[in-house]
């Protein structure tokens, strides 16, 4: 049972990850195909210097750039969710005008106190702002401490997170994908929930058993 739990404790930090670019690859591809985007539009990196003269890339978990929205209803609808969102943290406006698209970072939740990573992502929004780009962090749960909403969304940071029924794709993700993106996320999790739980048990049931000879 002490192997069990060891292996358990290791696995669980694998199976988050997992879950979390699953999360990413599935949020991609819906904004992907419903604004008619290609896989290199919804690909977003950037480059970052290193000491000894090499240079490190660094990538986020989706982009839309405006001007590959061939729907001219959709591009509209879009940049009008831009506009509300970046008034409602307070974007400068003149900063605003410059801005081409939007740059997501998608997380199943975020409960982590991790100073480094809200440090890098809070680095992250900075350099969108410099490549023209607005940016969102996506929350597929409801799982993120208020102090982080609130250090987000001063650092400029967009954040949707997973609220129902909120009607307002300002601060709902799933709002936000059925009434900007134009796919109903929400629908998507409720149509395979029990896949997805008999999927998850079976790896949980995995990790938590002990070795038997």
């Amino acid at each position: 049972m002490m192997y069990a739990a060891h292996k358990a404790a290791g696995g669980m930090t694998s199976v988050y990850r997992q879950i979390g670019i699953g999360c990413e690859k599935l949020f991609r591809t819906a904004v992907k195909d419903a604004l008619g985007l290609s896989e290199t539009d919804v690909t977003w990196s950037y480059n970052i210097p290193l000491a000894n003269g090499k240079t490190r890339t660094l990538y986020l978990d989706g982009r839309v750039p405006l001007d590959k929205i061939s729907d001219k209803s959709k591009r509209s609808r879009f940049h009008a969710w831009m506009k509300d969102s970046a008034e409602s943290i307070g974007v400068d406006p003149n900063v605003f005008s410059t801005l081409t698209g939007t740059i997501f970072e998608v997380r199943q939740g975020y409960k982590s106190k991790d100073s480094k990573r809200q440090n890098a992502d809070i680095a992250n929004a900075a350099t969108a702002y410099t490549k023209a780009y607005f940016p969102c962090a996506v929350i597929l749960s409801a799982q993120i401490d208020s102090d982080i909403l609130l250090r987000y969304r001063a650092e400029k940071w967009a954040v949707v997170t997973g609220i129902e029924g909120a009607n307002d794709p300002l601060i709902s993700t799933y709002d936000f994908m059925r009434d900007v993106v134009g796919y109903d996320l929400a629908a998507f999790f409720k149509r395979n929930s029990k896949t997805l739980r008999v999927e998850i048990d079976a790896v949980l049931k995995a990790l938590l058993a002990p070795e038997t000879k």
